[in-house]
């Protein structure tokens, strides 16, 4: 496991936040947030399903991609869980049965989090990038701080 702070310079990462927070943005509902109908509901926004391009705005995961470097992505789409009253863990589980690599771009800062099945939890502050396996149980959380909680998450090799 690797985590980068500040993964990505400030103006573009300012303008890569401008262009998920706004008025125009699609975001689609997802019933269930590990498991169909698990109780739980997210809104999402897929750049990339099995490898392919799925988006128009995919300029935005280009601000990503540019820094990474990435040779290919499998999937990459935007999380995002509303406010809760009290912070819910979702569920262990791995992104896909593949052996790549999972990111995770915390958007913005909130008291949420991903826990790892060894214990090890990432707190969600923005421009932070973790890297892992994508073989590594992990789950993630709502926040109860601010009104949603935002993630960018990307396999890939």
């Amino acid at each position: 496991m690797k985590i980068i702070n500040n993964f990505i310079n400030e103006k573009k990462f300012k303008i890569l936040k401008n262009k998920i927070f706004n008025m125009y943005f699609p975001w689609y509902l997802q019933e269930g947030v590990n498991k169909e109908k698990d109780g739980y509901f997210q809104f999402t926004h897929v750049f990339i399903t099995e490898e392919k391009l799925n988006s128009e705005y995919i300029d935005i995961l280009n601000l990503v991609t540019e820094k990474l470097k990435p040779k290919k992505i499998i999937r990459a789409k935007l999380n995002l869980l509303t406010k809760t009253k009290k912070i819910i863990e979702h569920g262990f589980h791995t992104d896909l049965n593949v052996n790549c690599n999972t990111g995770i771009l915390y958007i913005n800062s909130n008291n949420g989090y991903t826990k790892f099945k060894n214990n090890k939890i990432i707190r969600s502050e923005e421009n932070k990038f973790v890297f892992f396996k994508s073989k590594v149980e992990h789950t993630g959380t709502s926040c109860t701080d601010e009104n949603y909680r935002v993630v960018l998450n990307l396999n890939y090799f």
